[in-house]
């Protein structure tokens, strides 16, 4: 993994993470923002090692940034910490925005993702029953018809670069296309939501994210079992 950037030798900087984690990916593409070097530890989550267990023993969970010998968990924290620990850093600016009213609103947009949005997506690829799913996928649609509008024709969602919301989505624009694969329908289209599709292969492109995503056909297959798991439960 090409990480990029240079810092001074006090200022080691490791990423415990694993491969499958659009939160370990939000990380990465915050620090590659920041052109900031790291060392990438792979966890396996079903064996977890004793560093990732004593570097966060309240959640036992990935990612976990560890700078200075200090250890910063819980991805959205994560992320502030690093646009804070390295404020000049990078050609992008801050992954915040200034103005405090902005400011706020990104962190508002990053809620609405992880409590609103999240779930009737996930309920859509789970949802064992078609009339479940269709009702999962409507609520779902719904809701990125919300982010549809926020958008607007911006090329981000922080304007015309990839800003704080941009991370905290950008996990979907590689995830909803292998959920409509496996599934065999649609949930995001040119016609209906074309701000949001053309944001979708907008971000995939851009700098932080183009040469950090994780291996897709082995994320293919992974999620294509748990989709079996949960229709063979259900």
């Amino acid at each position: 993994m090409d990480h990029g950037g240079e810092y001074a030798p006090d200022e080691k900087v490791e990423l415990l993470g694993t491969w499958s984690s659009p939160y370990v990916f939000k990380v990465i593409w915050a620090l590659t923002m920041k052109g900031v070097e790291y060392e990438y530890v792979e966890e396996d989550l079903r064996n977890k090692s004793g560093a990732l267990l004593s570097l966060n023993p309240l959640h036992k969970k990935v990612p976990v940034l560890v700078y200075r010998g200090k250890p910063v968990a819980e991805s959205d924290v994560i992320v502030e910490f690093i646009d804070e620990a390295w404020k000049d850093r990078g050609g992008g600016g801050r992954i915040l925005p200034e103005d405090p009213y902005e400011r706020a609103m990104a962190r508002s947009w990053v809620i609405f993702a992880r409590d609103v949005l999240s779930p009737p997506i996930w309920k859509w690829f789970t949802a064992p029953g078609e009339e479940e799913q269709e009702g999962a996928r409507e609520a779902a649609v719904a809701q990125l018809l919300v982010l549809e509008e926020e958008l607007g024709r911006k090329e981000f969602f922080a304007g015309d670069c990839v800003g704080l919301v941009d991370l905290s989505l950008g996990a979907l624009a590689y995830v909803i296309p292998i959920y409509e694969e496996i599934t065999g329908t649609r949930i995001v289209t040119e016609e209906r939501l074309p701000c949001l599709s053309a944001w979708m292969g907008r971000f995939l492109s851009s700098p932080p994210a183009k040469d950090h995503l994780p291996p897709l056909e082995k994320l293919k297959l992974r999620y294509r079992a748990m989709r079996e798991a949960f229709l063979k439960i259900g």
